[in-house]
């Protein structure tokens, strides 16, 4: 019967020691600050390295794709232009069609 009437001691005192848990681990925290810090250089350091080469590749890379489009659509290049001269001459109100036509 008496644990009944220390519960509420119990509860609090959880409560006290689980608000105190972070002022005790503050200093192991403040240790790892120099650690966290010394990441982030040098996860800066290396996007500084990093990114400009990875820049260069996405260039080069959109370079080649423009290459490769031109060397797909350059032998094409007569056929168009005779389609393009059959289509001048055989639309209905152009010059050369009425020269064609008579």
């Amino acid at each position: 019967m008496l644990w009944i009437l220390a519960l509420p001691f119990i509860g609090l005192g959880t409560l006290f020691v689980a608000a105190l848990v972070p002022f005790v681990l503050l200093p192991f925290a403040v240790l790892a600050v120099p650690f966290l810090l010394f990441r982030v250089l040098i996860k800066a350091t290396m996007t500084l390295f990093i990114l400009p080469m990875v820049l260069l590749g996405a260039l080069v890379a959109v370079v080649v794709a423009i290459a490769f489009s031109f060397a797909i659509v350059a032998p094409l290049i007569p056929f168009l232009l005779v389609a393009w001269f059959v289509w001048a001459v055989l639309k209905p109100r152009s010059p050369a069609a009425t020269a064609v036509r008579g």
